[in-house]
């Protein structure tokens, strides 16, 4: 088994097989977009023509949807698996979020829930898509005050209760639209086996091979669920052992198209590390300071042959990089020259 080459395949980071990221998100099932600029390059990366001016269309249209939602964070899933994963994962999410708000010593009633919500919907209803600054105004015209902290709970948990949802895609501030607007209206509910079967698949087609501990940590699942739905798919997966650990595989998963000496400039937050617990095959635990810290704060990567090898500077004018192991080639000013393209494009589009 050569597991890092079949991980860069299967996450669609070398030799990409869909063309919008429309497809890529139905693909990958949800992806990690905690920062609002850099989630756009992680899903065009991985698309064969990465185009600014596509995501923006496919997000604006309601076609992909950034929301808090699994370990109640921010991801970005496909309109097609928005109501089964809010089904699924929010009660969990709004368990860890509230659990969150009290460490924080943070009381919200389900009096207080009801009234603000109540304001958030009028407000993104009448905006079409509304900032948080739009949020605070409109409460503070009903004589509501409200510190960021605690309306940033309030539209999270509107996000996770199937409420709100991404609106207009703006260059830096995010926005909200009513899902009710802006996603079709869901079918009866699912059933629970038939979305934790389908969450499992696209876990792990999208990431294999990983392991039992890496698809319980993604999800944010109980393992009594995640185990369901590995038991699920039945034959679809089986499993290999590689160094002690047993790894589970689809029988369609990717092992063609990967060439050496390949480099990725990877965004903060990229699903090519944040989808597993343990990370170590591709990050040496060393060095594991470079691309994050024990408060879940991930930095841009390089890797080479999918090893993390240096940091860069996404946001920089030239090329910035900081290498730990090796030093770099030509190959990454190619990397960087073709992520120029596409941020340049997403200042115009």
């Amino acid at each position: 088994m050569q597991p890092i080459s079949m991980r860069l395949l299967n996450q669609q980071l070398v030799s990409p097989q869909f063309k919008s990221p429309g497809e890529l998100l139905s693909y990958m099932c949800a992806m990690q977009a905690q920062e609002y600029r850099m989630m756009r390059w992680a899903v065009a990366m991985r698309t064969r023509n990465p185009s600014a001016k596509a995501f923006k269309n496919a997000f604006d249209s309601g076609e992909i949807i950034r929301l808090h939602l699994m370990r109640g964070t921010w991801q970005l899933v496909a309109a097609e698996d928005y109501w089964p994963l809010i089904e699924l994962c929010s009660p969990k999410a709004i368990a860890v979020t509230k659990g969150w708000m009290n460490s924080n010593k943070i009381y919200i009633s389900e009096e207080e829930v009801a009234n603000i919500r109540e304001v958030l919907i009028r407000t993104a209803d009448d905006k079409g898509s509304a900032t948080k600054d739009d949020f605070a105004k409109a409460l503070m015209q009903r004589n509501i005050h409200m510190d960021d902290h605690r309306l940033s709970y309030h539209i999270r948990l509107a996000e996770m209760s199937g409420v709100l949802c991404s609106g207009e895609l703006l260059p830096t501030k995010a926005t909200y639209s009513l899902t009710a607007n802006k996603i079709k209206t869901r079918r009866n509910p699912w059933d629970r086996d038939e979305t934790l079967m389908l969450l499992a698949r696209k876990y792990f087609r999208s990431r294999q091979p990983a392991t039992l501990e890496d698809f319980v940590w993604w999800s944010g699942l109980n393992i009594g669920d995640c185990r369901r739905g590995i038991a699920l798919l039945g034959s679809y997966l089986h499993t290999e052992r590689w160094k002690g650990r047993v790894f589970y595989l689809t029988d369609d998963c990717r092992t063609r198209g990967f060439r050496k000496g390949q480099y990725l400039l990877i965004p903060p937050y990229d699903e090519y590390l944040i989808s597993y617990k343990s990370r170590d095959l591709v990050l040496s635990p060393d060095f594991k300071h470079k691309a994050h810290n024990n408060s879940g704060i991930f930095q841009p990567i390089i890797a080479c042959d999918g090893i993390i090898c240096g940091n860069w500077a996404p946001l920089r004018e030239e090329l910035q990089t900081e290498f730990f192991l090796g030093e770099h080639g030509s190959e990454v000013l190619k990397q960087w020259h073709r992520y120029i393209r596409f941020r340049n494009q997403a200042l115009t589009s």
